[in-house]
């Protein structure tokens, strides 16, 4: 697990470092540190008659991302809607990313567009492909997890899935059916065809 050190926290968004653990002011934050059409979303959340509610989630995030206030501060204001999401669904992406994945819960503040890929169809399949890939020795450099959720299925299927038809045959229809959630939790790929050379 990444270290989580003084350096990731220091290239975070620093709006709620003056919040002193007020969710409030967590919230009116997002005035000053979100774009426009996202500021707007913000503004439809933060009403009186949810503020409660709103103030029971960004408890929960908290506790299931393992977050300080100030990480709670970075990673809100950069995706609002992630307070629409149900308390099921963070608890079970904040699980994988941490327990799975491994992922230092700053990391996560910082790289907070994560958390809004689909747990079944994104963040799961294209973890076991780079996983199967890495253990087999296909993969030489060291790429981030967080650049693969991020690219388009089109240039996942041509980077990570295409290339090795020959070595692992059964690959693309694996990552096809996890997408689909016929997998529940692991890929079970058939053996690798040998002589193909690690790319």
């Amino acid at each position: 697990m990444l270290p989580r050190s003084a350096s990731l926290r220091q290239g975070c968004s620093t709006a709620v470092r003056r919040a002193s653990g007020r969710w409030w002011c967590v919230l009116r934050a997002l005035a000053y540190h979100v774009v426009p059409p996202m500021f707007r979303h913000a503004l439809q959340l933060v009403t009186p008659s949810c503020k409660d509610s709103i103030t029971a989630k960004l408890e929960f995030l908290k506790k299931a991302f393992q977050w300080l206030d100030v990480e709670v501060g970075t990673a809100v204001p950069r995706v609002p809607s992630i307070l629409t999401f149900s308390i099921d669904r963070l608890r079970r992406v904040s699980e994988f990313l941490i327990s799975e994945v491994r992922l230092d819960p700053a990391y996560i503040a910082c790289s907070p567009t994560l958390v809004m890929h689909s747990l079944e169809r994104c963040l799961m399949p294209r973890y076991y492909v780079l996983k199967f890939l890495k253990a087999h020795g296909l993969l030489k450099r060291d790429l981030s997890y967080y650049t693969a959720v991020q690219m388009t299925e089109k240039k996942f299927m041509e980077k990570f899935i295409h290339p090795y038809t020959e070595a692992a045959p059964h690959l693309a229809e694996d990552y096809a059916a996890a997408c689909r959630g016929e997998v529940a939790s692991t890929f079970r790929f058939q053996e690798l065809r040998t002589g193909l050379a690690s790319v």
